[in-house]
């Protein structure tokens, strides 16, 4: 009741919308300096714009466009939006940039690892499952973009952007806010965001990135963010355990597997929503040691966490590249 009150003093007010789509939740804040825009009007131009990322790029919606290529067992051209073709466009980018690590069609081994929409496991895939599985993947063998189009290499390819089209479903709301005429705002959909401008106090906003542990929900460090996307991309909420170890559903392209190293969260802030998101999971796939490196290489912020297994901080290293340390200075 205070902060309204002041709200409504100082000739400006807070509008907070909430809700679900893309299979989790979203929030938007953002500051309205006129007190005139309609909430009710905002609100259905947002959900316009998730429909419409929806309606494109979900692999849960059977008519969707990255559905419908996936459907489509041939190898002709398969024309698509600019959106799609834009996203897709990133995505090539980052898979090369990674030597394969970010790949949008390592679908059929997520399933078979338990972590798609099938049957969860407990137990391990054999060799010849994975091999099996590691076939019908390799982005940059499978699918290609040019031209507003997509085209397979092989019949039996399919897309997921599930690690990218999040991040740009985020860029397409901020876009919408944007064309509202406000400039001071924060959209987050599943944990990822961006941010514009400041916070009702006036400062940075500030976002926590979470500690990267399975039963808690505590908050590792505390960053200031503006203008900005932000992604963190983590083992920890989505893994089974197997004679002593636990395999997460971040999987290796290259191998075919989980990734065994001890980097348990990789949180990353660049331009927009749609990198950070890709550019989160793709570091978290490479480790803290060649992540790190190619984050200083590009000049990325990012910020590794380790599993340290020493006690004292709750076991946890953090790293953070060179551009992160700058823009938290």
């Amino acid at each position: 009741m205070p902060f309204a009150l002041a709200a409504c003093k100082k000739g400006w007010s807070v509008i907070e919308l909430a809700g679900l789509t893309m299979g989790t939740s979203y929030s938007i804040a953002a500051i309205d300096h006129t007190n005139k825009i309609d909430k009710a009007e905002l609100q259905q131009a947002v959900n316009a714009s998730l429909s419409q990322v929806t309606a494109q790029m979900s692999n849960w919606d059977a008519g969707s466009e990255i559905s419908r290529f996936n459907a489509a067992g041939a190898t002709d051209r398969f024309a698509v939006s600019p959106e799609v073709a834009h996203v897709m466009t990133a995505a090539h980018e980052i898979n090369a940039a990674t030597d394969g690590r970010f790949d949008v069609t390592v679908g059929p081994l997520i399933d078979l690892w338990g972590f798609g929409s099938g049957k969860t496991r407990s137990d391990m895939p054999s060799d010849a499952e994975v091999a099996q599985a590691l076939a019908c993947c390799g982005q940059s063998q499978s699918v290609g973009v040019a031209d507003r189009a997509l085209q397979k290499m092989r019949p039996e390819a399919e897309v997921y952007l599930s690690a990218i089209g999040k991040g740009f479903g985020i860029d397409q709301v901020a876009r919408t806010l944007a064309g509202f005429g406000i400039t001071d705002y924060m959209v987050e959909i599943g944990g990822d965001l961006y941010t514009a401008g400041k916070n009702p106090d006036g400062q940075a906003w500030r976002i926590g990135i979470e500690t990267p542990e399975a039963f808690d929900r505590g908050v590792q460090q505390v960053v200031a963010v503006s203008d900005m996307g932000m992604a963190t991309s983590g083992d920890y909420r989505n893994f089974f355990d197997y004679e002593g170890k636990r395999y997460s559903h971040i999987i290796d392209a290259t191998t075919g597997r989980p990734v065994t190293h001890n980097t348990a969260s990789v949180t990353v802030m660049t331009e927009n929503a749609m990198l950070a998101d890709a550019w989160a999971t793709a570091l978290l796939v490479l480790g803290a040691e060649r992540g790190l490196e190619l984050a200083n290489q590009r000049d990325m912020a990012a910020l590794f966490i380790e599993r340290t297994g020493k006690a004292g901080d709750k076991g946890f290293k953090l790293t953070a590249s060179d551009r992160f340390t700058a823009l938290q200075a």
